[in-house]
């Protein structure tokens, strides 16, 4: 066997389309593409689905959409799916033309809920103005 037999096809695709250092991370998606359980191209998407995108921890609390345990920020989320699903097309014989039609199928996450406006502190106010209660 010689050393370019070693790799498998789809992961030596990978390792082509993801030469550079800086793509390192999307390169290790795409062989996760590879190597995904699914036996169909669309079992494989819903993989890379779950891979890249995660959903909040906390079910029925908005705002525990932003405890995400995604790849980071929404761009990495995005490259992650880019990069798996060109691995699920490299393991499927899927064109690169039908590949790069592939949208992630995520609900948009919820706008960032505003802050409270805490009202103004009168610097007139002492601290012998305000009511004590005690026992």
């Amino acid at each position: 066997m010689i050393p370019q037999q070693w790799a498998p096809p789809c992961g030596k695709e990978c390792t082509n389309k993801y030469a550079m250092l800086t793509q390192i991370p999307w390169r290790v998606f795409c062989k996760k593409g590879c190597d995904a359980d699914a036996e169909t191209w669309e079992e494989c998407l819903e993989e890379c689905n779950e891979l890249c995108y995660k959903d909040p921890v906390l079910k029925d609390r908005q705002w525990s959409a932003y405890i995400d345990r995604s790849p980071g920020a929404a761009s990495h989320s995005e490259e992650c799916f880019r990069a798996c699903v060109s691995g699920c097309g490299y393991k499927f014989d899927i064109p690169s033309k039908e590949v790069d039609k592939v949208r992630p199928n995520r609900p948009p996450k919820p706008p960032p809920v505003p802050k409270p406006i805490r009202p103004p502190v009168d610097p007139n106010v002492t601290a012998e103005d305000v009511l004590s209660t005690s026992a």
